[in-house]
């Protein structure tokens, strides 16, 4: 293979402004944690109803988002497509970056970090989440052999067998990611079939999302670009993955009104349910689904698609994490249904949609999560060749 790479060597403010900055947001992050953990969860917007907030929508975007960040790699290993291989290392250290701060996010908001090493060491297999300790940890193992694979040259012949066990173990974690969701029977806006290849095809659509505007930035950093031909044909494959996605929700809320259990809490979603109905139609109908669409299939704009590129990537994050978070909360705030048929009456926040509102510690959490991935891309990148060194060279008119 004739591909060569480079180390990210740049000189200028705006990288050591950006590494500060990300910083600022880690230290605020693990400050934030750090106050949870010694005040307790009251602090925070979550209550004995909403268990899971803000934070886990910024983990499981984060997680969601490493599954399908290797999707480039997968494409130049696997499909032959070598017009991807010089970002087959960068797309594999994304996908590490982007699980280790996903998980740092989960771990930190346990309220016990600490007690993560009696969930490590002792297993309840009956439970999924005892089958993701193994599925996330061995992600970053996998990965990390692909990785050195690309690398070494003597694994180069190897590297098809590394790629296709990564491409499967990632299609398995996100599987376990929404069967974390769609196994919980008691709360009947999650309890679905469709929760899995919804996971998967969110996992794809917005971890090649993250890819496009990570690539977008560290080649701003350090004056060059994404060749123009491997943009059109990402931003081709990103507008495919978020039709199959739209189709995918819409089956999942069509399906949830035909069930007689779920009708209620999709009703709630779709027409009723306030910030959780905006957040859905505003959110990822509007900005996550249409106006990428149209960005990418409607507007032509050749030969320079790097602008409408970015913006439909942007358009897709931000529809997903609303997404995410009326998934994640929605399901949570509407009342359960304990005895279908039957009426129940106690004191207990029975019938009543409950309320929640975010603190700025669970987003500065979510953030500091975030900003630990930049500062791993940040630094690897500057002691490790992961970047082509054939990127067009971006001039100043």
């Amino acid at each position: 293979m004739s591909q060569h790479y480079r180390t990210l060597a740049v000189n200028s403010p705006s990288y050591y402004a950006l590494a500060l900055a990300l910083a600022a947001l880690a230290l605020l992050g693990l400050g934030a944690a750090h106050y949870m953990e010694s005040e307790g969860h009251w602090v925070t917007g979550m209550n004995n109803q909403i268990v899971w907030g803000l934070p886990h929508v910024f983990a499981i975007s984060l997680i969601l988002s490493a599954s399908g960040a290797l999707n480039v790699a997968s494409m130049a290993s696997l499909f032959g497509r070598t017009i991807y291989s010089g970002w087959s290392r960068f797309s594999g250290l994304l996908a590490i970056s982007l699980l280790i701060g996903g998980l740092l996010i989960l771990v930190l908001d346990l309220g016990r970090p600490d007690r993560l090493i009696i969930a490590m060491t002792h297993y309840n297999f009956k439970s999924i989440f005892a089958w993701n300790i193994f599925l996330y940890t061995g992600f970053i193992a996998v990965a990390g052999i692909y990785l050195w694979f690309m690398f070494e040259r003597k694994m180069n012949q190897y590297v098809k067998v590394a790629g296709l066990v990564a491409f499967g173990w990632r299609f398995v974690l996100t599987a376990g990611t929404g069967s974390i969701f769609g196994f919980i029977v008691a709360r009947q806006f999650y309890h679905s079939a469709m929760m899995v290849p919804l996971f998967i095809v969110l996992s794809l659509s917005l971890g090649t999302a993250v890819f496009i505007l990570v690539t977008r930035i560290v080649g701003g950093l350090s004056g060059s670009s994404m060749k123009s031909e491997i943009s059109f044909s990402l931003m081709r494959l990103l507008g495919i993955l978020i039709a199959l996605e739209g189709f995918l929700v819409c089956v999942f809320f069509l399906t949830g009104l035909y069930t007689a259990t779920r009708y209620d809490v999709v009703l709630f979603v779709l027409v009723n349910g306030g910030i959780h109905t905006f957040l859905f139609w505003a959110g990822q109908a509007v900005v996550g689904t249409a106006v990428p669409l149209g960005l990418i299939f409607l507007i032509k704009t050749q030969p320079d698609t790097s602008v409408r590129l970015a913006s439909a990537a942007i358009s897709k994050v931000i529809g997903s994490f609303c997404l995410l978070y009326v998934m994640v909360i929605a399901g949570q705030s509407y009342p359960q249904l304990m005895f279908p048929g039957k009426q129940v009456r106690s004191t207990f926040f029975d019938g009543v949609v409950i309320h929640y509102a975010p603190s700025w510690l669970e987003l500065a959490l979510g953030l500091g999560g975030i900003s630990v991935v930049g500062i791993i891309i940040l630094v690897v990148t500057r002691v490790l060749p992961f970047l082509p060194a054939e990127a067009q060279r971006v001039h100043s008119s």
